[in-house]
């Protein structure tokens, strides 16, 4: 992650902990949001991020399928390429851009991998 993301890595954020009021478990990933200046927090657990703990820090906790159809509407054929970019990457054993969907709609992200199929037809 730090290899495709090297500025994902937050720090400074451990003094805000003790002041979020989400579930204990989770409080960090509040406190690493507010201090990298994030707007969503994309987490199919979105129970432990209820929005009353975030309002005040104007971040809002989504479900992974919504934050993928909102980049496939605002950077539709960046997004598409991505997802065939990714079954194309898989060589034990190799997956088709079909195959790959299955995966998605398995992992989570049925509405996704829908709009994906239908894109690509």
């Amino acid at each position: 992650m730090r290899t495709a993301f090297p500025d994902a890595l937050v720090q400074g954020y451990e003094n805000l902990i003790p002041s979020m009021t989400n579930h204990q478990k989770d409080r960090h990933v509040i406190a690493a949001a507010i201090r990298a200046n994030a707007e969503v927090i994309v987490t199919f657990n979105l129970r432990d991020f209820p929005a009353d703990s975030l309002i005040a820090y104007d971040i809002h906790a989504i479900h992974p399928d919504e934050f993928l159809l909102d980049q496939l509407d605002l950077f539709p054929d960046v997004t598409i390429r991505a997802v065939e970019s990714i079954a194309e990457g898989y060589e034990a054993p190799p997956m088709s851009t079909a195959e790959y969907l299955l995966k998605l709609v398995s992992a989570g992200v049925p509405r996704f991998a829908a709009a994906i199929e239908n894109s690509v037809v």
